[in-house]
Order: C-alpha cells, then structure tokens, then sequence
C-alpha cells in the first residue's frame, strides 16, 4: 500500500506534534516524495512539490544554488500571491542566491565580530539569569509557562541589541513574529501583545500602520508588504535614529556601507524583517523544544544537571531533537535528478530538516536525546551558503536559559501538557506548563 504525504501540507496535523512516524516510512520508502497540495483553510490549491527526506539529499540540495534557487519562487512552500509580492521578497537576504546573496550577507558578517559577539554573550547570560530569577521568585517551589515567562523574553533582548531596538519596544518583534509565522494559528495570527503605553514615540507611530482586519476578521496576509506595513515603518523610524546615533548594532553598520554593499530601501526593509521575524522564532521555539526534549529524557536531564560540561554537546543535540524549522523551499532551474528521481524545471524541491535529522543513515538511533551525541551534522541551522548566520548567538541563549534554570531548581517537570503551534513551517510552542522545585 502507498503512504500518503498529504498530512504534511496541512498546519492541523502539527498541533498533536510532527508525524515522525510518517516521515520515517517515507524516508525508508525512498529519497524523494511527490506531495500535492490540495487547498486548506482559505489557501488555494498549488501544483505540488518533491519533498526532499534523506540527510545526504537535502545537503547535496542546498550546495546547489544555482540548481535549486532560493530566487526563483522564494522559500516559502506555498506561491507568493503574485507576482509583484515575489518580486518584493526576493530583495530579501533569504530569498536570493550567489552572487547577490553574498553581496548582502557580507556587511551582516561583519556585526558579528568576535568582539561583538562576546559583548552579546554576556548579555544574553545576564538576562536569561534575571529571567529565571524573576519566574521563580522567593518560592521554594512552583509553576510557570516555560514560554511566556523565559522563552519568549530572552530571544527579544537579544534581538533588541542586534538591531538597536529600544528595550521598551521589543515586544513589537513578538507580535510580528507570531502574526508571520503564526499565520496559520487563529491564536497567533492577530497577535497583539505589545503594549502602546510602554514603548516609544517609534513604536506608537507605527502601530498608526498596523493593517485593520477584513470584514472576515483577518489581518492581510503578512507574508506581503501590505501586510506587514507597521514593520517597515518602524524600520524607516529606527533607521532614521540609528543614522544620528550610530552604534555598533546591525542596523547601524548596514548604514555605514558603502560602495557595493549599500543596501537599496528593498533590501533594507526586507533585511530588518529577516531579523525581526526570523530571528527571533526559531530561537524562541527552539527554547521551550530543549525544555520538551529534556522532559521527555530525564535520564539526560539528571545527566546534565550532575554534568554542566555536556552543554558543550548538549546544545547542538536538543535542537536536532526538536529541529524548529521544519522544512525549506527551492525551485529547480533546469531538468535535473534529486538521487536519481527526475525533476522538471520550475518544480518546487522542498527539503525536509525534520527529516533529515532523525535520518537513520547519519544519526544512530535518531528518536532518542543522546547529549553526548559526537559528531552531530544536524542541519537546525541550514547548510550552504544561507547557513544562519545567528547560529552561535542561538546556542549562546539555549545554554544560558536551560543552564540557568537548572542551576537553580532542583527538580523540573511537566505541569501540563504543551500546546503546539498549527504550523506546516515552525515547529512551535504555544504553552509549556512546567512544575519546578528548588
């Protein structure tokens, strides 16, 4: 009997958690999958895609761009709306291949000098430290949301020293996050979380951007300029402050470029949404997914608490463990083969991260957390030329938090069940209940 990929495209089947189960038939079936793509809540149909499962295929895919563009039909799996929406977003770093892309990823390199980053670094250590002072308080036991009370917060400060972005006003990069990648999740697709009255004269300016509801209740969609207008205004705010403050965040060296690598406005809107949207969500999920994987191992989590020095393999294991980005899109360029399967041009070639990194051919028995596990060539953070550039800083804010936390508890459990995003794209966390005690 043949599987049935179709699950995969629908963002419901991802609120009871990734169906590993799936994936691995499918893997052991064969390298590559057609999976069609019916229409789904409000979205209209598409002309399906290969998905991409094997570790060795999904690498050999993105160290070919010229092959497989990231340009082409950008990285999301469903078509822009049109063809003015995919010429917009292929001005973003994401969505462009060599050279361009390197002509932008080249001043952004330079905002993470090992200076900078160690500035950074002991930021995000003293933050995540006050995060789990302030959650825990004076008690001797008790409960939070591992996501609302730590995970969500540490990924904005951090943010917020990157782009230069007021404290006050870092729960904007929330709220813009959630309605992006959220799009999928009534619960997350009108995020309004920030508060006006504390943020700055920016902040409120652009909130007067925010685009209104449609007389079905839903915000445009965000994956479009229109639908993300208070974005590039406070983009434009920032700018024009950082311009007469510089310092030494990454708004303020893009706009000390020069020659080659100044930005156009295109490349510099897009650039502050990379950021602020990709910046922080894959951090802020990949938080709570540590805390999950360690919960659901606890046999690993005695093992770190009575060993901190297995951080240094711990972090790169959780994360393939939970892997918050779940899949990428490219789009072949000419008639080719991915191992072995024919492949036409302009085809959508989806690469599965979930996928691969439970693949049996790479990772010995993959569904258990090992954090031990040596070598580990997950692929969290991509692989190519779009390897994110953010990936320290990410293990850098995973190793304070959870160290911090069990640095001062000494037991963490479950206080109920997690709530997980509705997302074919993210694999997120809405609610962790966690029970601790000191």
């Amino acid at each position: 009997m043949s599987l049935d990929p179709t699950p995969l495209v629908d963002p419901r089947t991802f609120v009871d958690g990734v169906p590993y189960d799936l994936l691995a038939r499918l893997r052991a079936a064969g390298p590559v999958v057609w999976v069609e793509e019916p229409p789904l809540l409000g979205l209209p149909g598409g002309p399906g895609f290969w998905l991409v499962l094997r570790h060795a295929d999904v690498t050999a895919t993105l160290r070919q761009p010229r092959l497989f563009s990231s340009w082409l039909g950008a990285t999301q799996i469903r078509d822009p709306a049109s063809d003015a929406d995919l010429g917009y977003v292929r001005r973003m770093m994401l969505n462009m291949d060599p050279p361009e892309h390197g002509r932008l990823r080249r001043p952004v390199a330079r905002a993470f000098t090992p200076r900078a980053v160690a500035a950074l670094e002991a930021s995000i250590r003293a933050n995540a430290a006050a995060l789990v002072a302030r959650a825990l308080g004076d008690a001797d036991e008790g409960t939070c949301d591992f996501v609302g009370d730590l995970a969500a917060d540490l990924p904005l400060l951090t943010l917020a020293d990157v782009l230069g972005v007021p404290e006050p006003d870092r729960w904007l990069l929330y709220d813009w996050s959630n309605r992006v990648i959220g799009f999928q999740d009534p619960d997350y697709a009108g995020s309004a979380a920030f508060d006006p009255g504390g943020g700055t004269a920016m902040a409120r300016a652009a909130l007067r951007h925010r685009p209104a509801p449609g007389p079905d209740g839903r915000l445009p969609d965000p994956r479009t300029r229109a639908g993300m207008a208070d974005l590039y205004a406070y983009a434009h705010l920032l700018a024009q402050e950082r311009r007469r403050r510089p310092g030494r965040d990454v708004m303020s060296v893009l706009f000390a470029e020069r020659g080659e690598d100044r930005l156009s406005v295109d490349e510099f809107e897009n650039m502050f949404w990379l950021f602020a949207v990709a910046g922080n969500e894959t951090i802020r999920n990949g938080l709570p997914g540590a805390m999950i994987a360690l919960l659901e191992h606890p046999a690993e989590l005695d093992r770190l608490r009575r060993d901190p020095s297995l951080f240094d393999t711990a972090v790169d294991e959780l994360v393939r463990w939970w892997t918050p980005v779940m899949v990428f899109r490219r789009t072949a360029t000419a008639d080719t083969a991915v191992a072995g399967v024919p492949v036409r041009a302009g085809q959508k070639v989806v690469v599965s991260f979930a996928s691969a990194n439970r693949d049996e051919r790479v990772f010995a028995d993959p569904d258990r957390l090992d954090l031990a596990r040596h070598p580990n060539p997950h692929l969290v953070f991509g692989h190519g030329p779009h390897f994110c550039l953010g990936a320290h800083l990410a293990r850098c804010q995973l190793r304070a938090l959870v160290g911090a936390l069990l640095a001062g508890t000494a037991s963490i459990s479950y206080a109920g069940p997690p709530v997980f995003l509705r997302s074919t794209f993210q694999r997120g966390v809405k609610r962790l209940p966690i029970h601790w005690r000191r």
